[in-house]
């Protein structure tokens, strides 16, 4: 590791890339690019070690954590999600039918793998200290400048950096973004996600569980063990009433929302909440800079896709930077950085486009929207083709990846009988 009392004001060292920011997307792309053969430099203060939240992993995500020898660290940290069985849980007069997607059919062990976010991050970092080609700063910028042919990086701390390519994973908010002049198109929802983990007395049997209700889904993804996570859209008028019940009370409302499918609940973290909001910045890439993860997009909890999507920013831009395999001279170049625009667009849109579309079918009172989402769940039920098409889609677009060899790579086919799950009363 390398603190900012070794990069002095004065030091003129041109980094290959800098990668600005230590979530999961930022330490990834650092960890590849360093692997890759480019002098990196991570920038960012430590990474979170405390956040209770989890990640559904889907397979491409964790293919990609095996190229980087990471996996067999990981999958033990994980709980695999093998069926995904979607409730709608209103009352209104045109419901869905109930619908679960088995993993099988596509021939996977598993959709994803869902691990808490602090185990993830943990790893991430454990690694990047332990990298010896990957030079790490704990520390912030205070300022960009995008010069002709390299980024200076002024620290908060008073140092300097210079890179080729600046790689900005630096949230939703994102400082380099902005320096670069990139807008973005940002909207609202009237929901907010509380968040928790739970404990309970029935096996998830690796199924995940995701109700569908007036103000948003209700899931519970499985955990190791007998413990779920909990994502709860609700009102934002709703949200500060669940946070504030005492642990025994809101494990019982839980419990009732949920129809007892996993028994008894019991509080594992307190809720946390988080408003719903999207965004999608107008360019994925400027002079000198490449956007990925929540600072090219953000959007609803729904369906696993927000760190997914970035980690396929991660793969598509490391696949543009070794096109042969080894590092190329100037990655910075704005040849590379528009065709990796170029071909991350359609993922990022039309992934947007489908969260914000099914948010906003569950959200609306509009008989025709029910009928069409009624519907469609109907055919996915009873035609085996188009289920196959939509979990396919779901688990990573149609597109080949560059830096990925397959959206679904071929692993050990293991096979689980399917419980049977009880339909809920209608």
């Amino acid at each position: 590791m390398t603190d900012t009392a070794a990069l002095p004001a004065s030091d003129q060292t041109l980094h290959d890339i800098a990668v600005i920011g230590a979530g999961p997307a930022g330490m990834t792309a650092a960890l590849l690019l360093a692997k890759a053969g480019y002098g990196t430099v991570l920038v960012a203060p430590p990474a979170n070690l405390d956040d209770g939240r989890t990640t559904a992993l889907l397979s491409a995500s964790a293919d990609l954590y095996a190229r980087l020898g990471l996996w067999e660290t990981l999958a033990p940290l994980t709980a695999p999600l093998r069926r995904m069985r979607m409730i709608d849980g209103t009352d209104r007069l045109i419901r869905a039918p109930e619908v679960t997607f088995d993993s099988a059919e596509l021939e996977l062990d598993a959709f994803g793998y869902n691990i808490l976010n602090k185990d993830l991050n943990r790893t991430l970092s454990e690694a990047a200290d332990a990298a010896s080609t990957l030079t790490r700063v704990e520390d912030t910028v205070s300022s960009y400048a995008f010069l002709e042919d390299h980024v200076v990086i002024r620290l908060a701390s008073g140092g300097e950096i210079r890179a080729r390519l600046c790689v900005a994973a630096d949230g939703r908010r994102s400082p380099a973004r902005e320096a670069a002049g990139i807008s973005v198109k940002s909207w609202s929802y009237p929901q907010t996600a509380v968040v928790l983990n739970l404990a309970h007395d029935q096996p998830h049997n690796d199924t995940s569980n995701e109700f569908h209700t007036p103000t948003g889904p209700f899931t519970l993804v499985p955990l190791p063990g007998r413990m779920s996570s909990l994502v709860c859209v609700v009102s934002p008028e709703d949200a500060e009433p669940l946070r504030a019940m005492a642990d025994e009370d809101l494990a019982l409302e839980l419990e009732r929302r949920a129809h007892s499918i996993l028994g008894k609940f019991r509080i594992a973290s307190r809720p946390q909440s988080y408003p719903l909001s999207g965004l999608t910045a107008n360019a994925l890439a400027g002079h000198r800079l490449a956007l990925i993860g929540e600072a090219a997009h953000v959007f609803p909890p729904i369906g696993a896709q927000g760190l997914n999507l970035g980690l396929r920013d991660v793969a598509c831009l490391a696949g543009h930077l070794t096109p042969a395999g080894s590092p190329l001279a100037d990655p910075g170049a704005d040849a590379l950085l528009k065709a990796y625009e170029k071909d991350r667009w359609q993922d990022i849109t039309s992934r947007t486009a489908a969260v914000d579309a099914l948010n906003r079918s569950l959200l609306t009172d509009f008989l025709p929207v029910q009928m069409m989402r009624s519907a469609g769940l109907y055919l996915a039920d009873r035609l085996p083709a188009l289920r196959r098409f939509l979990m396919k889609e779901g688990i990573a677009p149609g597109q080949r990846l560059k830096g990925l060899p397959l959206p679904f790579p071929k692993a050990p086919r293991l096979r689980f009988p399917a419980p049977k799950l009880p339909r809920l009363p209608r």
